[in-house]
């Protein structure tokens, strides 16, 4: 009898519980679905854009949700930064990889990189040092040093959604890959550095703890590229190899997408940096694996990544907004409305302070290796890339969790929770607001023809090619010379020539790729030549 009573309540428990997350899932689909709607309507408008759609939309719906359940909880979903770091981050990171025109990026990979990592680590420090002074005059004094040096890392993850949104690779080639390359260079960097500050012992700090620092963060950020470029290859060896299109598209599609994700968990199994990891696969996938598979599985894995993508992005801001209004949150926060305006603001100040630190300088320095007048970066872009990385994201949210929610004290960790939580929200919603005005005026008096940084690049590539075939008849040495002159001129053509003369050589015959694909009976193209 008592069995069979116990059996029913838990039978009841399970199916209160199963039909509460069909209703919750249900609303959830729904609301996305009214992002998606609102979010065509709002195309052309001057002032929004899809992310902070999403996350007013989101704002909305928690509100309802808080009023129906009498003020005590606004959740549908409950926020977790395992969802976030495992299912929603590796689809955006692997079509930002896949999508990437490589071209542009490797042009502009020294100043992504000068950008992404150096200007990573400065914001970094700077927004460390002034919290660990400034937050100290507001009243805050019980932060650990590894609190500190979290917070540097949680609010130097830039998301620059918004303004890739306004922007137009066709039209602004040079300034869309900086601001695209360096938010994703950039994220991994700060995800990879808060792992590391994670990782260190700082209960005895000496001179050697920041090496240590360094060594780890150089360590993560070489050994999950490495990991990527791996698996990519792999992924690409095998296709080549086994032809799956001869028997079926679907496996094609299905190898790319779980090798793909395959890198990124592989990457957090040894605790590297899955967003490193996945984006360089994606790279390699796009450049290597994309061309040995069937038509057929070349649009459906291109349309099918950018719209897993997409829905992802939707998700995050969504949920963003409606977690804004939890109400546990707030009332576990031990700070006042005083003290949490000044620290939301001190971070944002330290935020733009950080930003323009690294910014403008490097940009100079960038220009100084930068000898055609197309490819400088004048002082409106350089505002456009100072404006671009203002605004803070999803990552912020879920790094922000990961230390508070359960490395700090209840009172404190619910604290910097919602101030992350405030920072995102005006970050996204004031300086989103605004982000496509101001880049319409500084760029409209800035404009160019489409493509003409790519023109301008590959002619100066075909000149400079012209030059290393007429050189190989001179003397070894004579070349020798000539070549590291070119490369001193001109480092990123010069290198961009010779990786295409290893590439054509070496890995293309065996990775496939362009002109190395496969003939595979069914495809589209092999049907067409069979009727003519």
């Amino acid at each position: 009898m008592a069995i069979s009573l116990l059996s029913s309540i838990l039978y009841s428990h399970f199916t209160m519980s199963a039909a509460s997350t069909v209703v919750s899932i249900t609303v959830f689909i729904t609301l996305l679905c009214v992002c998606l709607v609102i979010g065509h309507l709002l195309e052309e408008n001057r002032w929004a854009n899809e992310s902070i759609t999403s996350l007013l939309l989101g704002l909305c719906a928690g509100l309802v949700t808080l009023a129906l359940r009498k003020w005590k909880s606004s959740h549908i979903l409950v926020f977790d930064e395992e969802l976030f770091f495992i299912y929603l981050l590796p689809p955006i990171i692997f079509n930002a990889g896949f999508q990437v025109k490589k071209k542009r990026f490797f042009r502009n990979f020294s100043t992504i990189l000068l950008f992404g990592v150096f200007g990573t680590l400065i914001s970094f420090c700077i927004i460390s040092t002034g919290s660990f002074f400034l937050l100290k005059e507001i009243g805050i004094t019980s932060l650990k040093i590894q609190d500190v040096l979290a917070i540097g890392a949680i609010f130097s993850a830039t998301d620059s959604v918004c303004t890739l949104q306004v922007l137009n690779q066709e039209e602004t080639p040079l300034l869309y890959s900086l601001v695209f390359g360096e938010g994703v260079v950039n994220d991994a960097a700060s995800i990879v550095l808060f792992y590391a500050v994670q990782s260190l012992n700082f209960n005895n700090i000496d001179a050697l703890t920041a090496l240590k620092l360094l060594g780890t963060f150089l360590y993560l950020f070489s050994t999950s590229t490495a990991l990527g470029i791996a698996v990519g290859l792999v992924s690409a060896y095998i296709i080549k190899k086994l032809y799956f299109g001869r028997h079926s598209t679907n496996r094609e599609v299905a190898i790319m997408l779980l090798m793909a994700y395959l890198s990124y968990m592989l990457a957090e199994l040894f605790s590297l940096s899955g967003i490193l990891t996945i984006f360089f696969c994606g790279i390699i996938m796009s450049h290597y694996t994309w061309h040995n598979i069937t038509e057929r599985s070349r649009v459906t894995t291109r349309h099918a990544f950018a719209t897993m993508s997409f829905i992802s992005e939707t998700f995050i801001f969504l949920y963003v907004g409606m977690d804004a209004l939890d109400i546990d949150k707030w009332k576990r926060s031990d700070g006042n409305l005083g003290t949490t305006v000044a620290t939301s603001g001190t971070i944002l100040f330290l935020v733009m302070a950080g930003r323009a630190v690294f910014v403008f300088p490097l940009a100079n320095v960038a220009n100084c290796f930068r000898n055609e007048p197309d490819a400088k970066i004048d002082l409106r872009k350089q505002f456009v890339i100072w404006w671009a990385g203002l605004m803070r994201g999803a990552v912020t949210i879920a790094l922000s969790y990961n230390q508070f929610a359960t490395g700090s004290s209840s009172k404190q960790g619910a604290f910097f929770v919602t101030n992350s939580i405030i920072v995102v929200l005006f970050s996204t919603v004031v300086f989103g607001t605004v982000t496509k005005p101001i880049i319409q005026a500084l760029l409209s008096q800035n404009s160019k023809s489409p493509n003409s940084e790519d023109n301008a690049v590959s002619n100066l590539d075909d000149i400079h090619l012209l030059f290393l075939e007429n050189r190989r008849a001179n003397e070894d040495g004579n070349n020798t010379r000539s070549s590291l002159g070119m490369l001193l001129m001109n480092p990123t053509s010069t290198i961009h020539q010779f990786w295409r003369k290893f590439d054509d050589k070496y890995m293309r015959p065996v990775f496939g790729g362009r002109g190395f694909m496969p003939y595979v009976p069914g495809s589209p193209s092999s049907a067409t030549e069979d009727n003519v």
